[in-house]
């Protein structure tokens, strides 16, 4: 089940964005279920256009299913997580839905000043920005360093170019074999 701190933090994103919270008025009482891997999270829409927890045995309107690295990705690369994303039910919830999660942004800055202030806010935001590039960076830079060992010390992945020059060897085998069952099927006339 989504947890109820998870479920707090997506009501007051939506609470926030007017737009994103008329929106899913339209659709009171319909419900929404997002599965990640083997987790599911059924979930209706109330009368201000938030969220709540469906019942259990509840049939879900539209179903959203995202990869099992979605939580990951959506850290990284939020879009990618939505276009990979089957979604199934009636084409205008879903696509309500699918618009709301593309354009629901946290303004972490708005957030951390009405704590702390405008000017601390915006220089710690810019601090965690440059800290999660920085991470992001260090994340790709070991990824490659890992694909370069395993690639070209361990020899325990193919290269591109020799993947290359197998599918070239494999066409040039393909087009030989071809020749041959021709020149057979004439020897056989």
């Amino acid at each position: 089940m989504l947890t109820a701190a998870a479920l707090r933090a997506l009501n007051h994103l939506l609470g926030e964005e007017d737009w994103a919270s008329e929106r899913l008025r339209g659709f009171v009482g319909r419900t929404v279920k997002f599965e990640v891997g083997p987790f599911s999270w059924p979930l209706e829409i109330t009368e201000a256009g938030l969220f709540k927890r469906a019942a259990a045995d509840a049939q879900p309107d539209v179903e959203i299913n995202l990869p099992p690295d979605a939580l990951l990705r959506g850290l990284t690369d939020r879009p990618s997580v939505l276009a990979s994303a089957r979604i199934s039910g009636p084409a205008d919830l879903a696509e309500t839905i699918g618009f709301v999660f593309r354009h629901l942004r946290w303004d972490v800055e708005a957030e951390l000043s009405r704590v702390v202030g405008d000017i601390p806010a915006r220089r710690l935001t810019q601090v965690g920005r440059r800290f999660l590039s920085l991470q992001q960076e260090q994340a790709t830079n070991l990824a490659m360093n890992v694909a370069e060992y395993l690639t070209h010390e361990k020899r325990a992945v193919a290269g591109r170019s020799e993947i290359a020059g197998f599918c070239c060897d494999v066409a040039g085998v393909r087009d030989t074999l071809a020749k041959l069952e021709q020149r057979i099927a004439q020897l056989e006339h």
